[in-house]
């Protein structure tokens, strides 16, 4: 099964059921163009087996990035830029591997050390999480400001296009700008852009198709969506399932399914980081298969959904892939992480010569306990699954130039690493789009 060709709705064809999610890869400098380290790694992922590589979030406002080392496409791109990203698509469709390029907009998550105003559907700040990612004070937009974001979506897709990239996806999950759209929470409007579901799900909608009108019928566009915020009043399963049903009436290509949001790390296997405990909804897991943490989830997704469905977050096991393609609850699985320690993980489990990607996760520990209580150190500690997201940034970097990954770094280190090299990253990319405005 896992090796099966799929056929999408605007008639590509993808050469197995695998997708490598994305992934924030923070690798361009600070003038948010891509680079070498862009070909090195996603040539490395084309090699290990993929079917579909979706690349991290770029972004379309230099304003509002999730983190400093994205991409950005704004406006008309330079000879260089477009240089760039043609050798970035031509690197990452070796093997017969899709390239898709994720747009996003960071809404009310752009980093306060980015920007300290962000913008979102309403002013409805996040707090400062787990003592160390602090966030800009959003603005509400605009409906002249939401119809600019609009036309910068299509800008980007259709350079992306222009590029050789083989498709694009539309990050509209983890609490960005499309995803705040979305959550009642967030989305306070009473103007079209808010209030129904309807009336949330409009800019999704709006974007899916003004980019199909400039990108032509044979071109994937993809979305990922949340299948639950897992947050008391925010996007629930059912509503989740209602904005499938709209994503029927598009053109859409694929949908993927994840979950969570910054204030609840569902999509990382974690309760919440959220210290002044808001409550939470836990994610159930399948009992069918229970390494997939959005599996009973997408079953009901795909009950009512008439595209193709990928399904990330937990998947390790052949076996368990197997299963969930066979049972129709998805078709086509999507590995992140595993990739990150193993980026020959899909070839070995199409081959049979691994039935299971290696469960990192389950053998990393932070360390000593030896900071304060109420540390951001002891607060990372006491939140193994976090810490390792910052593992995974650390090997994607060792990826990106040229090295093998390092499965012997330990967590305190690659936290430390990465937040050093944020910090320092965050205050040139300010300091470059300062000496430019």
């Amino acid at each position: 099964m896992i090796n099966e060709k799929l056929e999408l709705p605007c008639g590509v064809e993808v050469k197995n059921r695998f997708l490598k999610s994305a992934m924030t890869e923070g690798l361009a400098d600070s003038d948010a163009v891509a680079n070498k380290k862009h070909n090195n790694l996603y040539k490395k992922w084309a090699y290990g087996g993929v079917g579909i590589s979706v690349t991290g979030n770029v972004q379309i406002d230099h304003r509002y990035i999730e983190r400093a080392g994205n991409v950005v496409i704004e406006g008309e791109q330079s000879n260089e830029s477009l240089a760039a990203l043609a050798d970035w698509s031509h690197a990452g469709t070796q093997n017969n591997t899709h390239l898709w390029m994720q747009l996003s907009h960071a809404g009310r998550q752009t980093p306060f050390s980015i920007n300290k105003e962000s913008a979102a559907p309403s002013v409805q700040p996040l707090p400062t999480l787990g003592g160390i990612l602090k966030f800009g004070v959003p603005k509400e937009l605009t409906h002249s400001e939401i119809l600019d974001i609009v036309d910068r979506f299509v800008n980007a897709a259709e350079i992306a296009k222009q590029t050789g990239f083989t498709g694009v996806q539309l990050h509209s999950a983890h609490g960005y700008l499309l995803s705040e759209f979305l959550s009642p929470n967030v989305n306070q409007r009473s103007d079209q852009w808010g209030g129904s579901i309807e009336n949330r799900s409009r800019l999704l909608l709006t974007v899916i198709e003004a980019i199909r009108d400039k990108v032509g019928n044979n071109y994937p566009i993809s979305v990922k969506l949340n299948s639950s915020d897992f947050q008391k009043g925010g996007f629930t399963h059912e509503e989740s399932i209602e904005v499938a049903k709209i994503l029927n009436t598009s053109s859409l290509d694929l949908l993927e399914i994840s979950g969570g949001t910054y204030e609840n790390f569902t999509a990382l296997e974690i309760d919440s980081l959220n210290l002044k405990k808001a409550k939470t909804i836990k994610p159930q897991r399948s009992t069918k298969v229970r390494e997939a943490y959005f599996l009973k989830y997408a079953e009901a997704i795909k009950s009512v959904l008439s595209i193709p469905l990928a399904v990330t977050g937990g998947f390790r096991s052949s076996e368990g892939m197997n299963d969930a393609l066979q049972s129709g609850a998805c078709d086509i699985i999507g590995l992140g992480r595993p990739l990150c320690s193993e980026p020959e993980i899909i070839n070995d489990l199409i081959s049979g010569a691994k039935k299971s990607a290696t469960l990192y996760e389950n053998i990393l520990e932070f360390g000593p306990w030896i900071f304060g209580l109420n540390s951001p150190i002891s607060m990372m500690r006491s939140n193994n699954k976090a810490a390792q997201v910052y593992w995974c940034y650390r090997q994607i970097l060792k990826m990106a130039d040229g090295k093998e990954v390092d499965p012997k770094l330990g967590l305190f280190r690659a936290f430390l690493d990465h937040f050093r090299d944020d910090a320092a990253n965050s205050k040139k990319y300010k300091n470059h789009w300062n000496d430019l405005s």
